[in-house]
């Protein structure tokens, strides 16, 4: 596996922990999807994979090496980038420059090289390219958050529910973008509310339930899980599929 978290208990004040001792795994290759319902702490919990939450217990391990304690700003050079859901942008800048200022850690002669990758990728971002990135659509402020976390050549990306506040087409296009990234063999760890589109991209699921994780099984399984569906997706029977 290439990401493992090991018995994670996290938590912004001491003692009141948000996450409970959850575990997961994620293959090279895979797109993992976290669900749960509201409050289950499935944020809390890749954000204090990423560094961004205080870790009390347990264990983060990246390709086999421990990377529980690495502050949040190195998390992209040891492999794990992550991509919240707001302010993942700078909306004062263009599209060129939101790619090149993420460009830091490279070598000065590879940064043109992956712009052009990532405009090669994103189609539509090239379109756009001289455009300020507060004038783009939600699906393409998605794309150029996506975009911008890809130019430095994680191993991992985490991304904090990207569909949120999307119309269902522009759902539809990231969500088609996540598939082509995943087949260039990167792993993706996903958390989603949309459990429809996100189990229907996934291979494996896990369901939190009060920072613990409560079920997990391939995505498919969960999608067609009324039992599932009914206790912790917040519907009965076939919501997952509606």
């Amino acid at each position: 596996m290439i990401l493992e978290v090991k018995d994670l208990v996290a938590g912004y004040e001491p003692g009141l922990p948000i996450v409970k001792g959850a575990s997961m795994q994620a293959g090279a290759g895979e797109i993992v999807v976290i669900l749960g319902p509201n409050g289950a702490g499935k944020s809390s919990f890749i954000k204090a994979i990423a560094g961004l939450v205080p870790v009390t217990s347990g264990q983060v391990l990246l390709d086999g090496q421990d990377i529980t304690a690495t502050p949040a700003h190195q998390m992209i050079r040891r492999g794990l980038a992550f991509v919240p859901q707001t302010e993942n942008i700078f909306p004062l800048m263009t599209v060129q420059e939101n790619l090149a200022v993420c460009g830091g850690i490279l070598d000065r002669h590879e940064v043109a090289g992956r712009i052009d990758e990532m405009f090669a990728t994103f189609p539509d971002l090239a379109r756009q390219r001289a455009l300020m990135a507060g004038s783009l659509s939600g699906g393409q402020r998605q794309m150029l958050a996506v975009a911008r976390a890809l130019l430095v050549r994680p191993r991992v990306l985490m991304l904090d529910e990207p569909s949120a506040g999307l119309s269902p087409k522009l759902v539809g296009q990231v969500f088609e973008g996540l598939q082509a990234i995943r087949e260039r063999g990167l792993t993706i760890v996903l958390v989603e509310q949309n459990a429809r589109a996100a189990l229907a991209i996934g291979d494996r699921a896990y369901v939190l339930v009060e920072g613990r994780e409560a079920h997990e099984g391939p995505a498919r399984t969960l999608w067609d899980n009324p039992l599932i569906a009914e206790l912790y997706l917040g519907s009965k029977g076939h919501a997952v599929s509606a």
